[in-house]
């Protein structure tokens, strides 16, 4: 099992960032993915998820309008695109594989490393 977020930096409020997420076929391929965060102090919560083919996603309210989700399962990467960040959005993101090919926003498995994005106000 292989997973590995990356794209993650400092940034200042208002601006985007485009994380990715390298999991490997046998561990995505066939699997929702989705991605987690979670700020200093807080517990981890659920982001967005992409259904196998990419042809159902779902988001946290707090991100809807403004994060995207998709993969391109030829390059085994789902990415996350952030657009107007705010400094709430500061965490450690993760992505995480289901073992389902749709999922919702629990039951995920596998799990990689994170990334962190820090937005300054």
């Amino acid at each position: 099992v292989q997973l590995q977020a990356s794209g993650g930096g400092l940034v200042q409020a208002g601006d985007s960032l485009r994380l990715s997420c390298a999991c490997s076929r046998r561990t995505c391929s066939n699997n929702a993915v989705g991605w987690f965060r979670q700020a200093p102090g807080k517990e981890r919560e659920f982001v967005a998820t992409i259904s196998w083919n990419g042809g159902i996603t779902y988001y946290a309210d707090s991100v809807k309008g403004r994060f995207t989700i998709s993969r391109d399962n030829a390059k085994g990467t789902v990415y996350l695109q952030m657009n107007s960040l705010k400094f709430e959005d500061t965490a450690v993101y993760y992505c995480s594989a289901h073992p389902r090919s749709v999922a919702h926003s629990d039951g995920y498995r596998y799990w990689g490393q994170g990334t962190l994005v820090t937005v300054s106000s």
